[in-house]
């Protein structure tokens, strides 16, 4: 005679047991792609503001999704002069002439080798005033990208309720 608790730790096991199967069997993640210089290079004061910005990174990047944007001393004003381009390790892009002098960043956004985005920033100084003027700000982007955590937490509590409700109904019917 079995008793009642069999099915549902019978359950628990087969499930301990796919978790752990699929967790041994999961490569191993793979390291994702690393800024390794700039030009302007971080932190640099330069007197005269450069014609493009690069950024050079430890490996391949995808040409997919690749963000690269310079912005201004107020934080808002673009100085890109065209999208950029991505060629093998190398992100760059066009810059129109640099205006007020000041605290500027290049902002950027690439796809590692193994598909997951790496962001960051990379300050640099003008100081000397150039003949730019600044563009329009653009409106900001809804968040980071990422994606929310309430539908992970929606599904798995989906999941666990119906095997739970299907659990029960079985533990049921051997009764």
């Amino acid at each position: 005679m079995t008793s009642r608790w069999s099915f549902p730790v019978r359950l628990a096991a087969a499930l301990a047991a796919a978790g752990g199967a699929a967790l041994w069997c999961a490569p191993a993640a793979d390291a994702h792609s690393v800024l390794v210089s700039s030009s302007p290079a971080a932190g640099a004061s330069l007197a005269a503001g450069p014609a493009e910005a690069v950024l050079e990174f430890n490996e391949q990047v995808e040409n997919r999704f690749t963000e690269l944007a310079v912005l201004g001393p107020d934080g808002t004003s673009h100085w890109e002069a065209g999208p950029a381009s991505v060629v093998d390790d190398r992100v760059s892009a066009p810059l129109r002439p640099l205006g007020p002098a000041g605290a500027y960043t290049i902002r950027y956004r690439v796809t590692s080798a193994d598909g997951h985005p790496v962001s960051g920033t990379v300050p640099f100084r003008l100081t000397v005033a150039g003949p730019g003027v600044a563009e329009p700000a653009v409106a900001p982007q809804d968040g980071d990208g990422s994606v929310p955590l309430w539908p992970w937490l929606t599904g798995g509590a989906v999941l666990l309720g119906t095997g739970f409700a299907v659990a029960r109904r079985l533990s049921r019917a051997d009764a």
